[in-house]
C-alpha cells in the first residue's frame, strides 16, 4: 500500500508539474500573440495659440497616423496611445501610463534647431526635423516595449531605449535609414554645439550626454553598414579604436533585440512595411522653415 501510495504521490506531482508547465507556457505564448496594430493617435488642440502652426501641420501630414502603421508589427496586450499635446512650456516627450506624450514644445524646438539650407556634411534641413522626431518617438516606444512585455534590461533603460530606437528605422531601406541617422546625429551634435560641456550633474543623469548618444548611435550605425555610413565616425570625431569595435558592437545590440523583442514583432508584416517609403521628400515645407 505504502509502495501504491507513494507511487500515487509522484504521479500527482508529475501531474501538477506539467499542467503548470502547460499553463505557464500557454501565458507566455498568449503574450507573444498579442495583437499588431495597436496604437492609437490622437491630437489635443493646443491652448497656447503659437503652437496652431504645428498642430495644423502635423495633423494635416497624418504624422501620428504614420508612425501608427510604421509600429503596427509590434505585438500588445492593450493599445498604446501616442498624443500630440501641449506641456505647459516644457520642450519633451515621455512615455508614462501606456501613452507616448509628444509636447508641442518639443517640435517648436526641433525647428529651432533646424539650418536654412544643406549642412556642409549634406545633411538637408528637411532631415534635421525628421530625424530627432522620429527617433524621439521610438525611444519613448521602446520604454513602452520594456513595460508592457516585461523585457529584461542590463545597462540603464535610457541608453537600451536609444539602441532600441535607431535598430527599429534601421530596418528601412539604406536611403531612408541614412537620412534619419544623419538627421537625428545633426540634432545631438548641434546640442552639443549650443550648450556648455556636461557638468557632474548632467554625468550623473539616467540619460547619456548628447556627446555619449551622438557618439554610440555613429557607432551603432556604422556597425550595421560600414560602407553606407562610412563618413559618419569622422563626422562624429569617433577614435578609430571605437570604429574598429562597431560592427561587434551592432552585432551584440541586434542579437540581443532579436532575442528579446523580435518575438513581439509580426515578421512577415514588418517586412512588408519597412519597404516601404515614410519620409517626405528633401524640399517639402516643415513648419515655414523652407
Amino acid at each position: 500500500m505504502m509502495k501504491n501510495g507513494l507511487a500515487l504521490a509522484v504521479n500527482a506531482m508529475v501531474l501538477i508539474t506539467v499542467v503548470a508547465m502547460t499553463a505557464c507556457t500557454a501565458v507566455k505564448t498568449d503574450q507573444v500573440a498579442g495583437k499588431t496594430d495597436q496604437v492609437r493617435v490622437k491630437y489635443v488642440p493646443p491652448e497656447n495659440p503659437q503652437h496652431q502652426q504645428i498642430y495644423d501641420l502635423l495633423k494635416g501630414r497624418q504624422s501620428l497616423e504614420n508612425i501608427k502603421e510604421f509600429l503596427s508589427p509590434f505585438r500588445f496586450q492593450w493599445a498604446l496611445d501616442l498624443i500630440l499635446t501641449g506641456c505647459d512650456g516644457e520642450p519633451d516627450a515621455m512615455y508614462s501610463d501606456d501613452a507616448i506624450t509628444v509636447c508641442y514644445e518639443y517640435i517648436e524646438d526641433l525647428q529651432d534647431y533646424m539650418p536654412e539650407e544643406t549642412t556642409p556634411s549634406g545633411i538637408e534641413p528637411v532631415d534635421t526635423f525628421i530625424g530627432p522626431f522620429f527617433d524621439t518617438v521610438l525611444h519613448e516606444f521602446a520604454h513602452a516595449l520594456f513595460d508592457y512585455h516585461g523585457i529584461p534590461v542590463l545597462g540603464r533603460e535610457e541608453d537600451a531605449a536609444d539602441q532600441v530606437s535607431a535598430l527599429i528605422y534601421l530596418q528601412t531601406s539604406r536611403e531612408e535609414a541614412r537620412r534619419l541617422i544623419t538627421g537625428t546625429v545633426y540634432a545631438y551634435l548641434q546640442e552639443v554645439q549650443d550648450t556648455d560641456p556636461p557638468d557632474m550633474e548632467e554625468f550623473a543623469d539616467e540619460h547619456s550626454t548628447a556627446e555619449q548618444r551622438a557618439i554610440n548611435l555613429i557607432c551603432l550605425a556604422y556597425g550595421s553598414d560600414p560602407e553606407l555610413f562610412a563618413d559618419l565616425p569622422a563626422l562624429g570625431g569617433l577614435p578609430q579604436y571605437r570604429v574598429d569595435i562597431c560592427e561587434e558592437e551592432f552585432e551584440l545590440i541586434s542579437y540581443a533585440f532579436q532575442e528579446l523583442i523580435g518575438p513581439h514583432i509580426d515578421q512577415e508584416l514588418a517586412k512588408e512595411i519597412y519597404e516601404q517609403r515614410w519620409l517626405p521628400g528633401l524640399t517639402v515645407d516643415l513648419l515655414g522653415k523652407r
